[in-house]
């Protein structure tokens, strides 16, 4: 079969596609022809050795899938040959065929198609944890999201709503802002200028929740303009500016600074993980979500795909096909 292969940890064009061992259906492993693959982040992190992981080389990269089952080892319970599934883990995904622990795969049910599915596991799982068990965002909040055009960020905006927040959704460009206002944000602002557009938005009474994959200078903009008892919730750093935080914000404004590592809360916490992906799938049967699908493209494809992901050129779920 074919794969996308990191060689060696180095820049994005030294991705190979290629051939690539099929995967055996042993123990647990179930096997998976892939229809769709999702493209994340953290998935370009990954191969150039930036990311808080790094596994041995050889490796193929990729998060998520989405397929057939076509096998399954001498060990599995739950899911058999045919099913619709997809699966989350942590490296493997980009390739024709991919095979992945019972633990990390979840039968689709009618109604989800597979781009869609993969949405909703890194990049919506993400926004929901971040919103729900980090934040408790409450319904009526002020809910900022920075970033709001891409893919957590729409996530971010739409789950929002979903819990009854009110939302302002935080764009580079005119062609982004409009990305924002589709998925739902009640107010759409530039980065221009940012902390005094959030006061105007909030009346003066800042932030409740503020949401931030960018870093840079937008945090800096957003810490300065949270509210009492606000949570600042800090996702990643697209902008590929660590920022410093004075912690004397924190003690004069009563706001917290939240962490958000949600491949670290999926394995620490897989029952809460479970439920949080049956409560995003209800929504998205019940039209409360929809993932924005920018695009999809050929397999081979990914090192060009994956640098526009994180030059932030991208706007939504970008899908592989293998």
């Amino acid at each position: 079969m074919k794969a996308i292969v990191a060689r060696d940890y180095g820049p994005l064009e030294n991705l190979e596609y290629a051939d690539w061992p099929e995967p055996e259906a042993k123990g647990s492993t179930v096997v998976i022809r892939a229809e769709a693959i999702g493209v994340n982040f953290p998935d370009g992190l990954l191969v150039q050795g930036l990311y808080q992981m790094k596994p041995p080389t050889p490796f193929v990269p990729g998060m998520e899938v989405a397929g057939t089952v076509t096998a399954v080892g001498e060990d599995v319970k739950g899911i058999k040959v045919g099913d619709r599934v997809a699966s989350l883990s942590s490296m493997g995904s980009y390739a024709q065929i991919v095979g992945a622990p019972e633990a990390t795969v979840m039968k689709l049910p009618d109604g989800i198609g597979s781009a869609d599915a993969c949405a909703l596991l890194c990049g919506y799982g993400t926004s929901h944890y971040a919103l729900k068990q980090r934040a408790q965002l409450k319904a009526g909040e002020m809910l900022c999201v920075l970033g709001a055009a891409g893919l957590t960020g729409t996530a971010a905006v739409q789950i929002g709503k979903a819990m009854g927040a009110r939302v302002i959704g935080v764009a580079s460009s005119p062609e982004k802002q409009a990305i924002a206002k589709r998925a739902g944000a009640d107010v759409v602002l530039g980065y221009e200028n940012l902390k005094d557009a959030l006061k105007e938005a909030t009346g003066g009474k800042g932030v409740d929740v503020g949401y931030d994959p960018v870093g840079g200078e937008s945090f800096d903009a957003l810490s300065r303009s949270m509210g009492w008892g606000g949570r600042l919730l800090v996702i990643g750093f697209a902008s590929g500016t660590i920022p410093k935080f004075p912690v004397n914000l924190a003690l004069v404004k009563g706001f917290s600074v939240v962490g958000v590592f949600w491949g670290d809360f999926t394995r620490r916490e897989p029952t809460v993980y479970a439920d949080n992906m049956k409560e995003l799938i209800g929504w998205y049967l019940a039209g409360k979500v929809k993932p924005v699908i920018e695009g999809e493209y050929p397999l081979a494809d990914a090192p060009s795909v994956l640098k526009r992901v994180l030059g932030r050129g991208s706007a939504g779920k970008i899908i592989l096909k293998p």
